[in-house]
């Protein structure tokens, strides 16, 4: 093979790549959460998309003007960088991640209320100047994607998160029913009006729209609720409170 031929080869795969190939994680069987982190319902477990979650199929956005003195790619930088600390109260995210980059594997501590608290994780599945994606793992709360943007489509920069999402066993849709979805609105609604807050936006309204893709329950999943990290997290507190006394 000539030289000249070896590098037309080289470009037409290279051609083929698309332009935002280094933003996408590379594929992953189990997660993994590297030494010296505990990954408390996390490392070992697989991840899951919508096709994977057992409740009905939601998709959620909230979206919050931030004026046009902010650029799209300031607002992502800042998200990324300070994501934790945009959360409520009583919630955290892993902070010893120092921004989010594809193939991250970021841990959870989220308050339900009542005391109850749920370990889990997320993974970066997409990340570029613009955008990242979040996928959830098996006994997360729901299966899904949560997409986080920026854009300016008229005169003001636009921040948006949207998910796509079942609850991903039996116990967490009835959750979800008996006032998930609003604590989750609250949530997310919180979180954004922070992060403008920080960035100095005026004050505006997040708005909240929610959409039902799919209304069918996959009761062929029902079997996921084995991996279900609030039943895990409870037990586990009341494992370690038994042993202290």
């Amino acid at each position: 093979m000539t030289e000249s031929s070896g590098h037309r080869r080289h470009g037409r795969r290279a051609a083929a790549l698309p332009r935002d190939a280094g933003s996408w994680a590379p594929v992953v069987h189990r997660l993994s959460t590297g030494p010296g982190r505990a990954g408390t319902n996390v490392a070992g477990r697989r991840l899951t998309g919508p096709v994977q979650g057992f409740g009905q199929m939601w998709q959620k956005t909230y979206n919050l003007d931030l004026g046009p003195d902010i650029p799209p790619r300031h607002a992502i930088a800042t998200w990324k960088q300070h994501f934790g600390e945009f959360w409520p109260a009583g919630s955290r995210f892993d902070n010893s991640l120092t921004g989010i980059s594809p193939g991250d594997v970021a841990l959870l501590d989220v308050g339900l209320g009542g005391g109850v608290r749920l370990s889990t994780g997320v993974f970066v599945l997409y990340a570029d100047e613009e955008s990242f994606t979040l996928m959830t793992p098996q006994g997360h709360m729901f299966a899904g994607w949560i997409t986080f943007s920026a854009a300016r489509p008229g005169p003001v920069t636009t921040v948006q998160a949207q998910i796509l999402m079942r609850a991903n066993d039996p116990l967490y849709e009835l959750a979800m029913a008996l006032g998930g979805h609003r604590k989750e609105d609250q949530f997310w609604i919180e979180t954004i009006t922070s992060l403008g807050h920080y960035l100095g936006a005026p004050p505006a309204p997040v708005r909240a729209r929610t959409v039902c893709v799919d209304p069918r329950r996959q009761w062929r999943r029902a079997g996921q609720i084995w991996h279900n990290s609030m039943v895990r997290s409870v037990l586990s507190s009341a494992t370690a409170r038994i042993r202290e006394r």
